[in-house]
């Protein structure tokens, strides 16, 4: 579906160079097809040479030269580089931004154009090509644009669209934020297998691969984690015993309200964002 088209990605960090490894390592993208920029030239001659991708130090030239334009830069700098971008974009071109916390009514402000606009919130497992990303359409974008979204980012893991932006604020506190979630899960389950006799290192690489496996098993069989979870007990049991305990230490409520803080959270910093593009 990508085939033919420009893409320029606008910050060549840990974001954009994931999703130029993944578009180019699962065929999506042709690296004479993607631009990449950076206000590191050094961060450029690594890209040119690792992916073979194009590389520019002007944004603009960057821009006019594609049909996708991927917002990859720092939350903090979007504002500035949206205002430097802005006279080469119009409605021929798709505009994605993945800028942590900015909501479309931000950058929209920020702009005061009509643009095929697209949000996306990937995390940061897609430099293992593993994220889960959530994607939101503005007012403008058109049939195929979300497919065309969707291309780019299933090349670095899964995603699911969302049709109203304003649940941009739970994907924040859910998948967002949730590999924090999970590496704590996984840091007191080897601090447990230690406690319990095990090496340190060995007790890590279980608890890691039993997080991995189960998130594994249940993608691929579609059952309902509670079906997965009545596999695993059984009458009198070890599982039962320490499910007893979890429920007990109130692991489920404690996670329920993980994400309702998180998402609260980013509703505030959105607010924020909001205002502070509207003022500069």
């Amino acid at each position: 579906m990508l085939s033919q088209k420009k893409i320029c990605i606008l910050g060549s960090g840990n974001m954009g160079e994931a999703l130029v490894s993944g578009m180019t390592s699962s065929g999506a993208s042709r690296p004479e097809d993607l631009i990449c920029t950076d206000v590191r030239t050094e961060k450029l001659a690594a890209m040119r040479e690792r992916y073979g991708v194009r590389t520019s130090e002007d944004n603009n030239a960057a821009v006019q030269a594609s049909d996708i334009v991927i917002y990859a830069t720092k939350p903090q700098i979007l504002a500035s580089v949206l205002r430097e971008t802005a006279p080469s974009l119009d409605l021929s071109k798709l505009v994605i931004s993945i800028a942590a916390g900015v909501p479309l009514a931000a950058i929209e402000s920020c702009l005061n154009k009509e643009l095929r606009l697209i949000r996306v919130m990937p995390n940061i497992a897609a430099s293992v090509k593993m994220a889960a990303t959530a994607i939101a359409a503005g007012t403008h974008v058109q049939k195929d644009d979300v497919q065309l979204a969707k291309a780019i980012f299933d090349s670095v893991g899964r995603c699911v669209f969302i049709k109203e932006n304003e649940l941009m604020d739970a994907i924040t506190g859910l998948s967002g934020s949730g590999p924090a979630y999970i590496f704590l899960i996984i840091d007191a389950l080897a601090d447990a297998g230690v406690k319990m006799g095990l090496a340190r290192q060995d007790a890590l690489a279980l608890s890691a691969q039993t997080v991995l496996g189960a998130a594994k098993l249940l993608q691929e069989t579609g059952e309902h984690p509670g079906q997965l979870k009545d596999r695993v007990t059984s009458p009198g049991g070890t599982a039962i015993a320490g499910l007893h305990t979890l429920e007990k230490g109130g692991l489920r409520t404690t996670l329920i309200n993980a994400v309702e803080a998180a998402t609260r959270r980013s509703k505030e910093l959105g607010e924020m964002m909001i205002q502070s593009f509207a003022e500069e």
